[in-house]
């Protein structure tokens, strides 16, 4: 098999070359290098990149080999705006080199990717940056296509969810934050899962002690909140699965929520739930009664041979019991997650998934499409399955994006991953004023997120600075036990800094 090679002086210019390589050719191995590297077999195929800058412009150079004697030079030179930072420059010159390489492979392939040179995760940023700049919508699609080569079907998704996103800035402030709290425990592990989670079964004699570790670091930043006069305007439990919790430790982590950060009128609420096994009627009404506004109930797939594939102790028919409990215990905003491309999967699957979701008319619906990550068991065993092929995961697509439609809802937000299926995104849909505001906040980089617990990665955001700091915790369970204390220490180093 061909191995592809993406060299360039700069690493960071290097990897997201190498995805767009990967992007028009699925399934084959790309390697990374530096200029220099010449232990290359010469039956394999080099992107080398070369590039030097001379005042307000950069000159860049592209030898595209397919083969020892088959050799290809490209040559350009772009303006680079004047007085822009060294971020900056690295910045256009990476998307310099990224607009010229998609180019070179639309002619090699004749292929054009739906999302052009695009390879980063939040797109919607970009077309914020634009609408901030005062530029109208056809403007903003001409920059999409000429900046990125985005096509006009995904130009318009990406507005139209920037469009629908925007009021809900208006009310930022730096004084206002959201809450993550991370539960980092499934029952099991899913087949494509890459989050650092433990099963049940292997970590429960170390629930306890986490719940105490974490109500530290809430005690911690709540005094810090109060001290400054921070407001919280959300409020996310996300994992893992919060429910794998039994109902008193689960009722632990909402008294901990409400005895360090009161009742406030939080625009949000929300718990994700996710598997139906893990909801009982009583954990349902526990969350309700802690003014719990949104949950998931989240099935992936409704079709019951796929559930047991990917490592789901439950049925489909569980997914629309729990739903419907949901509802009658009086939920009024359930999010429910499907996911494109499960392994065996196929068309009739899909129609079968989404006729099942619309009979239960849910609230939100997050369109996920499958990635293979490094760390997921899915990786380490592709040879045993079957991945839906890019004609397939288009179409799966569409049915899903229709029936999200015919339900009434709207694309709200929109991010992309490494490894998806078809060079694909993962969107959420949601019937107009049932959007989660977390999801935007934290998607668009709008807001300065806490987060609590194993695996949590604070952000904090200086819109004026146009800067985002992290604080990342640690990802064992074990670990972050004893060492919570330097993890309160690591986020108040970072929320005191501006």
């Amino acid at each position: 098999m061909t191995i592809y090679y993406v060299i360039t002086s700069v690493q960071e210019y290097s990897n997201e070359l190498a995805e767009l390589v990967r992007a028009f050719y699925p399934g084959r191995t790309v390697k990374t290098g530096v200029t220099g590297l010449e232990d290359l077999s010469p039956k394999n195929t080099v992107f080398r990149f070369m590039f030097q800058t001379l005042g307000d412009e950069v000159i860049i150079k592209i030898e595209f080999s397919k083969g020892m004697d088959n050799a290809e030079f490209f040559t350009k030179t772009y303006k680079l705006e004047s007085n822009i930072s060294q971020i900056e420059k690295r910045r256009t010159i990476k998307n310099y080199m990224k607009l010229m390489l998609y180019d070179i492979l639309v002619d090699d392939t004749g292929r054009c990717l739906d999302w052009g040179a695009l390879t980063g995760v939040r797109p919607t940023k970009i077309v914020h940056g634009y609408m901030e700049e005062g530029l109208d919508k056809q403007e903003v699609l001409k920059r999409l296509y000429r900046n990125y080569r985005v096509n006009q079907k995904k130009a318009e998704l990406l507005y139209n969810i920037a469009e629908i996103q925007r009021p809900f800035f208006e009310d930022n402030h730096p004084n206002k934050v959201s809450i993550y709290i991370n539960i980092p425990i499934c029952p099991t592990k899913c087949l494509f899962c890459s989050f650092p989670s433990a099963t049940m079964d292997r970590c429960k004699d170390l629930v306890d002690g986490y719940l105490t570790a974490l109500e530290r670091e809430m005690e911690a930043m709540a005094a810090f909140a109060r001290d400054k006069g921070i407001e919280i305007e959300t409020v996310y439990i996300g994992g893992g699965t919060p429910t794998s919790l039994d109902i008193d430790q689960l009722d632990r982590v909402l008294e901990s929520i409400r005895k360090h950060w009161g009742w406030s009128p939080w625009k949000e609420y929300t718990v994700e739930g996710g598997r139906p096994d893990t909801m009982t009627e009583d954990k349902l009404k526990l969350l309700k009664g802690h003014d719990v506004t949104r949950i998931s109930v989240n099935p992936q797939t409704m079709n019951d041979k796929t559930l047991k594939l990917i490592g789901r102790n439950h049925s489909s028919d569980e997914i629309v019991e729990c739903f419907y409990k949901a509802r009658d215990i009086g939920f009024d905003c359930i999010n429910m997650d499907i996911i494109v491309g499960l392994p065996g999967e196929g068309l009739e699957d899909g129609h079968h998934t989404m006729e099942s979701v619309k009979r239960l008319v849910p609230d939100n619906l997050t369109v996920h499409t499958l990635a293979i990550k490094r760390a997921s068991r899915l990786k380490d065993s592709l040879f045993e399955y079957q991945l839906m092929d890019e004609k397939l995961a288009t179409g799966m697509m569409d049915i899903f994006y229709g029936g999200a439609a015919s339900m009434g809802m709207r694309p709200y937000y929109l991010y992309r991953q490494k490894y998806m299926l078809g060079n694909m995104e993962n969107v959420g849909f949601a019937i107009p004023g049932k959007e989660s505001i977390y999801n935007m906040q934290i998607m668009e980089d709008r807001q300065t997120i806490w987060a609590f617990g194993a695996a949590a990665i604070t952000k904090a955001v200086y819109p004026v600075m146009g800067r985002i700091e992290r604080a990342a915790n640690v990802k064992n369970i074990e670990d972050y036990i004893n060492r919570v204390d330097e993890m309160v220490e690591r986020k108040l180093r970072l929320c005191s800094y501006s």
